[in-house]
């Protein structure tokens, strides 16, 4: 057995132990505890609140929501959307979907880093777990300012989890400490009061009881201490702490027992609710670190609260396809210029142009400018041969967008990559996100090149568009198929999809087609519902609402619904006034059809696949790739408006068999529910959730009403795990990705299994990967076979972008597929940990006593700041206390270092100012000046020039207030440097 395997094995092994996770358990609480999901969720939802609250204020606005740890995400997004909203359609989806993603992402390390010491703040490993710390905050600080906000949200997730468990897993809080330790996020600031490596810091529990276990003489120095931990040996420093539980042998060894307080059940469980406490506020200064760096509006983005989708397009360049270029920019420009300043405007821009032998790049901005200047530039040029490469552009669309996106690839051509499909299949599953495809002349014989001479005909066959048909149910969109002409009546799906608070209600395809009949749910909170059919120009349907009122496909206009035709899409408007209930759609076609049903509401879910590791507390972690076909499946699913509806029901459904999974519900609380299906047959499910509503009848009976979700949970018989260590690389680096596969059986691993499987390996950014083209489970492997896949990052690569790994295996009959998909954050090592540093030059003020008077006078503030003759330089300062104006000019100091000299005035009713001095890789310094009135007349006093490093600074030509200042003081002044 090599090496890998034996660690391999011994990971098994440890996972399948319970109760061995060495953290605050990961999402699953036990006996009122709290977890890494509690804290993460509180801390995101307090500081979100804050952000909302202080930009209210700026805007002297009102803020009543009281900020504590009963805040929800709904809550939470109608206080800071609540001006001028009161009529608005409101929904946390996206704001819990990103809130989700974070806190799966900090329970993820339990699993994917569970033998680190770093990761866990285990064994005194002060240095490292604040390097490992301090560089994600990097990380996320560098893919938020190129907008990266997905890669940032799983970077910050991961790096929460370390800081957190120092809380539980030091003696920090024994000490009396209510604060967080600052100096873990702060890598300029050196540690004191460590217990060095030769001090004892603990003695044996007695009776099983450690409540004393701490020396005395620990607590009476204030030195800090972890407990140390192990799965597999005893071997500890003499005298040194165990972390303590029934899986660590360290704690078998003198001194016995452990400090830890993960749960009520720990050696020190009575302080788990502070070490709790404490983690949540290190939490949410961490956050505010971030959000000074990044500022307000961004780190919103980041948090996810956003009311609206994104633009996303996939656009063929080719020749014949200027019309479609016209009309992408018309619908585009119309949707822009509509929603500009409201709520419902796109909170992103997603554009990647295609054609062939060229695609990308890809264009994502939060500027809507820049992507009507970038849509603005596109032509239709060149494509020599009939395919292009559209699916190495929905690739990069996919990995670019957000989770839950809605995407809309415009062509007339056949894909040349369509060896991408299964790709695109993983990424589509993976990111849950909706494909959508506009097929212009999709059914026309020849495709034509205007304007350009000496270019073969083309040809889009129905096999070619069945590709896109495949894809675009895969993912719970549409193949739209229509003429040029046609196509500005097709977009009007784009204009739908972007309405705020979308959900979809029923949604089903029917390949090979029969006759059927399908029944949806209308509740009150419902406006706006249209549906979609497709199919043959011969299809039929009849509609019948929930008090039998009917109306058929010969009336385009009718009692219940008005409805157009283009192409093969069938757009119903459908007019639901006071009929909740169940409607009925019937179709009659023997031709493959689908059905999409959807409308506005607050009431939506979001779902993850998880994965069951009984060792870690009986805990979760979100699962890689596809469920295992005859196995058993849990969902951790997050309901929106959780205040106001009651589920009730949550089922896998397959409208091909027709098969219906009947899932057991375990509330978890906070709107969050473990779903869990016991052997689950291989086919195409969907996730459809069905509960009450008492929203929108507060004094009568509960509503009915159903969601389901867009995407596909397809089975598969394949097991693909991997085992990255890091998900950040650097620049001009090379990781290596260790994997398993494994035939299973009913969700087990089948030891006695021979099979050779071939191997794919891509990313979205063509760096070079190097994979084994098959891989072979061979007699007596125990029915599993390892590799290796590499990926290189070019030394070009820019910090803050983000690379997309797709690992595929496929049985040898072409008949199944598992994947995995991994995001790599890429960001280049820091160096500079430095904060910008603040020397004040003066202040000066002619302020009255009485502060009836005070709006009459005013104050000035100076100060000198720099990032150091090392430092990247100050990209920004910002006034983060203060009613006031800042005026910037620059100097170069006589070290050659870049200054930034401020000047601030207000009125004297605002005598405190606080500015934050931002530098090109996120460090923040902040300075604090606050004016205290005097009885007495205070003498008048000269400010000498101010100077930097002993050397006087030589100003530029900035047009700024010079450095010697004399003013007459009518108050003192008490100016400090806060480091923050």
């Amino acid at each position: 057995m090599t090496a890998r395997q034996t660690v391999m094995l011994l990971v098994a092994v440890v996972l399948s132990i319970p109760d061995l996770a060495h953290s605050f358990q990961p999402l699953l609480a036990s006996r009122n505890s709290i977890t890494h999901r509690h804290i993460t969720q509180r801390a995101i939802l307090r500081k979100t609140a804050e952000v909302c609250r202080d930009l209210a204020v700026s805007k002297g606005q009102d803020f009543s929501l009281v900020i504590d740890d009963s805040l929800s995400p709904s809550k939470v997004q109608r206080a800071c959307y609540s001006i001028g909203t009161s009529t608005s359609l409101l929904s946390s989806f996206k704001f819990q979907s990103s809130i989700t993603l974070m806190y799966l992402g900090n329970a993820k390390v339990d699993i994917q880093f569970i033998f680190s010491d770093i990761h866990h703040f285990v064994d005194e490993a002060f240095e490292g777990g604040r390097d490992l710390i301090t560089a994600g905050v990097s990380y996320v600080k560098a893919s938020v300012k190129k907008e990266n906000f997905v890669a940032a949200r799983w970077t910050l997730g991961q790096i929460l989890h370390p800081l957190q468990d120092f809380y539980s897993h030091s003696n920090w809080v024994e000490m009396g400490n209510t604060a967080p330790y600052s100096t873990l996020i702060r890598p300029d600031q050196p540690f004191e009061n460590l217990a060095g490596p030769n001090t004892p810091t603990c003695r044996s529990c007695v009776g099983g009881n450690c409540d004393d276990n701490l020396l005395p003489e620990l607590q009476q120095k204030g030195l800090l201490t972890t407990g140390y931990f192990s799965f597999f040996s005893s071997a500890k420093p003499a005298g040194k702490c165990s972390h303590g539980g029934f899986f660590d042998w360290t704690s078998r060894r003198d001194p016995v027992g452990g400090i830890n307080k993960d749960d009520l059940s720990s050696d020190h469980a009575s302080f788990h609710h502070n070490a709790t406490d404490v983690a949540l506020e290190a939490s949410m200064e961490l956050l505010e670190d971030i959000r000074v760096a990044v500022g307000e509006n961004n780190f919103l983005q980041l948090m996810g609260l956003s009311q609206s989708s994104v633009l996303a397009f996939v656009i063929d360049t080719t020749g014949s396809m200027s019309d479609d270029i016209t009309e992408a920019k018309r619908v585009s420009f119309d949707i822009i210029d509509r929603k500009r300043g409201t709520l419902q405007e796109p909170s992103a821009y997603i554009l990647v142009a295609f054609n062939d032998p060229g695609f990308g790049p890809l264009i994502r901005t939060t500027n809507a400018d820049v992507f009507k200047d970038s849509i603005n530039k596109l032509s239709a040029s060149g494509g020599g041969d009939i395919p292009e490469l559209s699916l190495s552009g929905l690739q990069l669309a996919l990995t670019g967008a957000p989770p839950s996106s809605e995407i809309f690839v415009f062509t007339d051509a056949p894909a040349k990559d369509a060896y991408l499909k299964s790709t695109i299949t993983a990424l589509i599953e993976s990111t849950r996100s909706v494909v959508n495809f506009l097929l212009t002349d999709a059914t026309s014989s020849r495709r034509r090149r205007r304007g350009i001479q000496g270019l073969s005909p083309r040809s889009l066959t129905q096999s070619d568009a069945q590709l896109y048909h495949d894809l675009a149910q895969a993912s719970g969109g549409q193949a739209i198929e229509v003429t040029k002409s046609d196509l500005s009546v097709a977009t009007t799906v784009i204009a739908d999809s972007l309405a705020s608070a979308v959900v979809t209600i029923f949604q089903v395809v029917m390949n090979p087609g029969k006759p059927d009949t399908f029944t949806f749910t209308v509740d009150g909170s419902l406006r706006n519902m249209t549906a979609y059919i497709t199919g043959a120009s011969s299809l039929t349907f009849d509609l019948t609402s929930s008090t039998g009122v009917s109306q058929n496909s010969s009336q385009s206009g009718g009692p219940l619904a008005s409805f157009t035709t283009v192409g093969n899409l069938r757009s119903l408007r459908l007019n639901t006034d006071n009929q909740t209930g169940s409607w009925k759609i019937s179709v009659n076609s023997n031709d493959s059809y689908s059905i999409k049903v959807i409308g506005q509401s607050s009431v939506d879910f979001i779902y993850n696949l998880m994965e069951a590791h009984e060792g870690a507390h009986g805990d979760f972690s979100l699962k890689e790739g596809r469920p295992l076909s005859g196995g058993n499946v849990s969902l951790l699913v997050s309901v929106t408006e959780s205040d106001t509806v009651k589920v009730t029901e949550v089922t896998l459904f397959d409208s091909s068999g027709p098969t219906q999974v009947n899932g057991s519900l375990a509330e978890l609380g906070d709107g969050n529910f473990l779903i869990h299906f016991n052997g689950v047959p291989a086919g195409e499910f969907v996730v459809r959730l069905r509960g009450e509503d008492n929203s929108s009848t507060p004094r009568s009976t509960p509503t009915s009403f159903q969601r389901q979700a867009s995407t596909q949970i397809k089975t598969s018989s394949i097991s693909v795990t991997t085992q990255a260590n890091d998900t950040n690389i650097e620049p001009g680096s090379t990781i290596s990705i260790p994997f398993t596969v494994a035939t299973t059986v009913n969700g087990v691993v089948n030891d006695s299994a021979t099979e050779t499987f071939t191997m794919r390996a891509n990313n979205d950014r063509r760096y070079p990967n190097a994979s084994p083209s098959t891989v072979t489970v061979a007699a007596g492997s125990g029915g599993k076979a390892n590799g290796t896949v590499t990926l290189t990052v070019p030394a070009s690569a820019e910090s803050g972008t983000d690379v997309t790994l797709t690992i595929e295996v496929e049985n040898a009959a072409a008949t199944d597929i598992n994947y995995a998909v991994l995001r790599f954050s890429v960001a280049a090592k820091v160096t500079d940990v430095n904060r910008p540093g603040c020397q004040v030059v003066s202040t000066s003020a002619n302020c009255p006593f009485s502060s009836s008077l005070c709006a009459s006078s005013q104050w000035e503030f100076i100060a000198n700041l720099t990032d150091g003759i090392n430092g990247t330089g100050i990209e920004r300062i910002t006034i983060r206390k203060g009613n006031g104006t800042l005026n910037t000019s620059t100097a170069v100091g006589a070290g050659g270092e870049s200054i930034t000299m401020v000047s601030y005035t207000a009125s004297c009713c605002s005598q405190t100012v606080e500015l934050a001095a931002v530098d090109n890789v996120g460090n923040v310094g902040t300075c604090v000046g606050q004016a205290r009135t005097l009885t007495t007349t205070a003498p008048v006093t000269t400010v000498n020039p101010a100077s930097t490093g002993g050397h006087t600074v030589n100003p530029t030509s900035t047009g700024g207030h010079t450095l010697s200042i004399s003013r007459c003081l009518c108050i003192s002044v008490v100016v400090s440097l806060l480091w923050k």
